[in-house]
């Protein structure tokens, strides 16, 4: 046999044998689950902490939805959790009340460094609060240091008490006001609700319309968002909607479906996980501020040591929380938690790749309970974004 042939055999030999050995490998390696069913097991995982109702929904950089539930939406009945279901937005608001900021800015109506006093003088006043030192930026990043003091119920007799009672903006603020500072303007961070409720009322001020208005008109209209709905006073929901549940102890599980949220003026909106992720991914691709905006709200500070507990290596921006990515990198959310309904959330940096999950049970008995919730749903989104395409042969 010619040298020049037995060469040519031996590396057709060798390239056969590796190949073989790669298969083999590839044989040998067990396969992930793929992304729907990791959101399956995701979803089932929440529901078995023992949270009553779990639907969720991922969106791929291509546009494919993927949607999966688990549970049930009503404990008596047992009907299932629609993949399309109202819940209350509760805290996500704020990344809608910054971005109507944030648009202002770009227009020129306001502007980050205006003091609170620029607007509302004398609502914030009294033990040590000073408004002409605390800006509209402080507000949108939680280092105002106004104390955060809002009604809200811890037994279900509470609840039973306070479902409808009706609060306005000012006598929320004036609820902080009666506090000393929890620290000096720009010398720490501290979650304020009562800091967006001053940033609804200078929205008022600033464009003559109350806030949430300039929600829909800024940001539910032009995206065709209308599953996302503020409920002002109204104690209920849209349907279909699954019960919301409260655990405040053993063998105490509350429907808390119906009730007033008490930042009922600007911040009562319900959503689904439809429009919740179609909201992210056009903030996040840029569709509803300028360059310069986008860039405000991107430039965090890290959340404090006890939230770092719930969002490890978290850093807040504008109405918006900064989390590392297990798989490298970093994504954008920000969760809500009101009347039993929980939803976590996340988007890439660059808007492509989104997912949201709502629970309709919250487990606050206990901090152990709370951590572990959080966890479960941190989980779910940091798979769901960090998943990818599987290879093709």
């Amino acid at each position: 046999m010619p040298s020049t042939l037995r060469k040519c055999l031996a590396m057709a030999v060798g390239v056969a044998t590796l190949l073989a050995a790669e298969v083999t490998t590839a044989v040998a390696r067990p396969a992930g689950p793929s992304p729907m069913e990791q959101l399956r097991q995701d979803t089932e995982a929440i529901h078995a902490l023992g949270i009553s109702g779990v639907q969720a929904r991922m969106i791929t950089p291509d546009g494919r939805q993927s949607v999966a539930s688990s549970g049930t939406a009503d404990l008596i009945t047992g009907r299932p959790v629609s993949a399309d279901g109202y819940f209350r937005m509760a805290s996500t608001v704020k990344t809608l009340v910054a971005t109507v900021v944030l648009q202002l800015e770009a227009e020129g109506r306001l502007s980050l460094d205006d003091a609170v006093d620029h607007w509302l003088p004398g609502v914030v006043q009294g033990n040590g609060n000073d408004g002409s030192r605390i800006t509209v930026r402080q507000l949108l990043q939680h280092t105002s240091g106004i104390h955060d003091d809002l009604p809200g119920y811890t037994t279900p007799e509470e609840y039973y008490q306070q479902r409808y009672d009706v609060y306005s903006s000012e006598q929320l603020a004036a609820r902080a006001m009666a506090h000393a500072p929890d620290f000096r303007p720009g010398e720490g961070w501290g979650y304020s609700n009562t800091g967006y409720i001053l940033l609804d009322m200078i929205v008022q001020k600033a464009t003559g319309h109350p806030a949430h208005q300039e929600i829909e008109d800024r940001i539910l209209r032009p995206l065709g968002l209308d599953q996302t709905r503020w409920g002002g006073t109204s104690a209920t929901l849209p349907r279909p909607h699954a019960r919301a549940y409260q655990l405040f102890g053993p063998d105490s599980v509350v429907d808390v479906t119906e009730q007033i949220p008490v930042e009922h003026e600007s911040l009562s909106f319900v959503t689904t996980t439809r429009d919740q992720n179609r909201f992210l991914r056009a903030l996040l691709g840029g569709r509803l501020l300028p360059t310069r905006q986008l860039a405000e709200m991107k430039q965090t500070v890290p959340v404090s040591g006890e939230l770092q507990q719930s969002w490890p290596g978290g850093r807040y921006g504008l109405g918006m929380v900064e989390r590392p990515l297990s798989c490298g990198g970093t994504y954008w959310s920000h969760e809500g938690g009101d009347g039993g309904y929980i939803t976590l959330n996340g988007v890439t940096d660059d808007g492509r790749r989104s997912a949201v999950v709502s629970m309709s049970e919250a487990r606050g008995d206990t901090p152990e309970h709370i951590l572990e919730q959080e966890n479960a749903g941190s989980a779910l989104i940091d798979h769901a974004l960090c998943v990818r395409a599987p290879s093709t042969p």
